[in-house]
């Protein structure tokens, strides 16, 4: 499942929606109304459906949403805004075989979660 999350991410930032995706991302990072729209997109239609398809309760699912959220956002700045080598220029299924694992662990591992309080 990690694995096609990442891949998902970068099936449709390395496509025709990269100009507007990555105009959302940027703004932002400066804008609470566009940060909002952006959390929303992510909560609601990415991540709420990856985890409906596990038996976590409601806060756990909220906080492995969480950091699996900060690792999408950190790979799409690294990757698509900062252009950090070489995660710019790296194969999209090298990022899956070296990102995937860690967003697994993070929808369903061992993982010491935050409270968020």
């Amino acid at each position: 499942m990690g694995a096609g999350v990442v891949r998902t991410l970068l099936t449709v930032l390395d496509g025709p929606a990269q100009a507007a995706g990555l105009a959302l991302v940027r703004s932002a990072v400066g804008n609470e109304w566009t940060a909002k729209l952006l959390r929303e997109f992510l909560v609601s239609q990415v991540l709420r459906r990856v985890l409906a398809t596990l038996d976590l309760p409601p806060d756990e699912a909220a906080v492995r949403g969480g950091l699996v959220a900060s690792q999408l956002i950190g790979l799409v700045v690294g990757r698509y805004v900062l252009r950090i080598e070489p995660l710019a220029t790296a194969d999209p299924e090298e990022l899956v075989a070296a990102i995937g694992p860690s967003v697994q662990r993070y929808l369903t591992g061992d993982v010491a979660l935050p409270s968020g309080g």
